[in-house]
């Protein structure tokens, strides 16, 4: 069992109150409100600081005084009314729960819709989501990928620049706006995962330095100082964070967590924060008896996220897989800037749906030198694939999205590789009906220089793209009103034939055994490199499926080694049906080969009929 420190109300107006702080001498609590009054933490071991105090109840706020003089939040707050610099409020953990029976889903069930809570709606609250869950279930989504909800500054930022890991964005609506919110997923079936950043914290009401060695000077990350996993105190560190993982898991319900960046996490200790944080989550989801996933994003492609603690891995249970995207885009987009230049041929993309990274330790010539590891080990539900995500969307100089950069044709065939694929599928808020709405970098800080700061780091950062034109300023109200999403556009024209479409894909998938069974093996993969194809079939048990991707601009004919039988077409995204150019031709033979004429942009998906 982890405790975690901060203010914990223990009923009977009574609440006790700790703080890890050995740069202090002396911690007062100051507590605010009619009753003012200061009263001294006894001091404890490691540099602790608690007592219980009588006269507290849910909704009291208060400060923590260090050695007389600084009046700081408290760094494991469970709420910020007034944001970032204001108090800290004592809550009450207690919510009405309907999910008794709710147990989780396993990863291959998972159908992962990324969402950020202030975007997704027009009033960007937990509860104004809550309105759109029914559309995400009838869509076939079953995991909802909620964006960091951590207190950040102000109330508009993506939730990277959070500073209070235990506190829900009060602009969201709280705590008991999250927990409505989980309960309401659960009652539909929804698993929940929450986007954590364990790798820094905001420049913005950043104070946890000033009470403990929270971070060290011996690494630097993109974003400043690095966090202290693995040098001396660290223990007490790892304590803050790992209780805020069983706060989510235990108190809120969430099924699982995404990890943002877990690359930028430095730790040379021989038992790692990663996977100690899996040990620990492992063991309350077995006392909770339901499930719970870690899903980690790393820039490394290295297994060791994936592989099990008893081998000395970290125990993750899945990992966001960009080379599958980076293959995707570059093939439907044309561009090789930046990291894409180590993207573009089929083969990429075929090495991707074959073994899950493209980049196994090959030569990168982005990276100027040998890249990653084999994956081909680790099973095809440890992995999460999308077309589109925050990052890829948002860290583009305007923030187009896939609809703003291809052809309607390209769309449909980004959708089926990524939805019949044998991986974990991701989609990103709007994607399903082709959201024109951009999603740029936002922010709302107080700080001047600060912001002037943000400015520069974003026009820096766009300089090896070689994108032309003026970066949008990430302070500007306009720029992030210009994110949120048009609901209306679903119920239109093509938005609603990609809708559908998205729909009967994901059915698919849901219905037929050779798709639902996530499985390496029981694949064969062939790229034509010259014709810009990709050929794979797929089956499980007596059940057999053939997938046929075009990304040429023009019809292809492809001779495909298809076995003998009576073959159904299950997908043709060029049929008017989709408001394509028409119907693929395809001519299947009985000797084991068969003909089919693709149309440009396009894909296909035939089940045998007879098995």
């Amino acid at each position: 069992m982890v405790d975690s420190p901060g203010a914990r109300y223990l009923g009977n107006e009574t609440c006790r109150f700790e703080v890890w702080a050995p740069f202090a001498k002396k911690v007062e609590v100051h507590l605010l409100g009619p009753d003012e009054r200061f009263v001294a933490l006894a001091p404890a071991e490691r540099g602790y600081h608690a007592a219980r105090i009588d006269g507290v109840t849910p909704g009291c706020r208060y400060f923590f005084r260090l050695d007389g003089q600084k009046e700081r939040p408290d760094p494991a707050s469970r709420f910020q009314p007034d944001g970032v610099h204001g108090p800290s409020q004592v809550t009450d953990t207690d919510f009405n729960w309907r999910d008794a029976h709710w147990f989780g889903l396993p990863l291959d069930r998972y159908v992962c819709y990324e969402l950020h809570v202030g975007t997704f709606t027009p009033e960007g609250t937990f509860d104004a989501v809550i309105g759109r869950l029914d559309d995400l279930r009838e869509l076939g989504v079953t995991a909802v990928n909620i964006m960091p909800v951590a207190q950040f500054p102000g109330s508009r930022n993506w939730g990277y620049d959070g500073v209070y890991l235990y506190a829900v964005q009060n602009s969201y609506g709280g705590t008991q706006g999250l927990k409505r919110l989980v309960d309401e997923c659960h009652a539909r079936g929804l698993a929940v995962i929450l986007d954590v950043v364990y790798n820094h914290l905001g420049p913005e009401g950043n104070y946890l330095g000033e009470f403990a060695p929270y971070f060290t000077d011996r690494y630097k990350t993109p974003w400043g100082s690095a966090l202290n996993f693995d040098g001396p105190d660290s223990d007490e560190v790892r304590r803050f964070f790992l209780g805020t993982a069983l706060q989510w898991q235990t108190e809120f319900h969430i099924d699982a967590l995404r990890l943002d960046a877990v690359h930028a996490i430095l730790d040379h200790s021989a038992f790692p924060f990663l996977q100690e944080l899996a040990e620990v989550t492992s063991r309350r989801a077995l006392q909770l008896n339901r499930r719970f996933h870690l899903i980690s994003e790393s820039s490394l492609n290295d297994v060791i996220v994936l592989q099990p603690t008893e081998i000395g891995g970290w125990g993750h249970d899945a990992l966001w897989n960009d080379d599958f995207h980076h293959a995707v885009h570059t093939l439907l987009t044309g561009e090789h800037n930046g990291y894409y230049e180590d993207f573009g041929r089929i083969e990429h993309l075929a090495r991707a749906w074959r073994d899950g990274f493209t980049y196994s330790g090959q030569y990168s010539p982005f990276r100027r030198r040998r890249y990653g590891n084999s994956a081909r080990c680790r099973p095809a539900r440890q992995f999460v694939i999308c077309a589109q995500n925050h990052d890829q969307i948002g860290n583009r100089m305007a923030g187009e999205r896939l609809s703003g950069l291809i052809d309607f044709e390209g769309l449909k065939l980004a959708a089926t590789l990524v939805i019949l694929s044998p991986y974990v599928p991701l989609l990103f808020m709007g994607e399903e009906y082709g959201e024109t709405a951009p999603f740029q970098f936002f922010v709302s800080h107080g700080d001047a220089q600060l912001i002037e700061n943000v400015r520069k780091g974003r026009r820096e950062e766009f300089a090896e793209f070689g994108w032309q034109g003026e970066v949008p300023d990430p302070q500007d109200q306009g720029t992030f009103e210009r994110c949120r999403l048009d609901h209306h556009l679903k119920d239109e024209g093509r938005h609603k034939v990609l809708r559908d479409f998205y729909r009967d894909l994901l059915a698919l998938r849901r219905d037929v055994p050779a798709l639902a069974q996530l499985s390496k093996d029981h694949q064969k993969v062939i790229g034509f490199e010259r014709e810009k194809s990709l050929f794979v079939r797929r089956w499980h048990e007596q059940d057999e499926v053939v997938l046929v991707f075009n990304f040429a601009e023009q019809e292809v004919r492809l001779e495909l080694p298809i076995p003998a039988g009576d073959w159904q077409l299950l997908v043709d995204s060029a049929a008017r049906r989709w408001q394509g150019p028409g119907e693929a031709l395809a001519i299947l033979q009985s000797h084991g080969w068969s003909h089919v004429a693709c149309p440009r942009r396009s894909a296909l998906a035939f089940r045998r009929r007879d098995a």
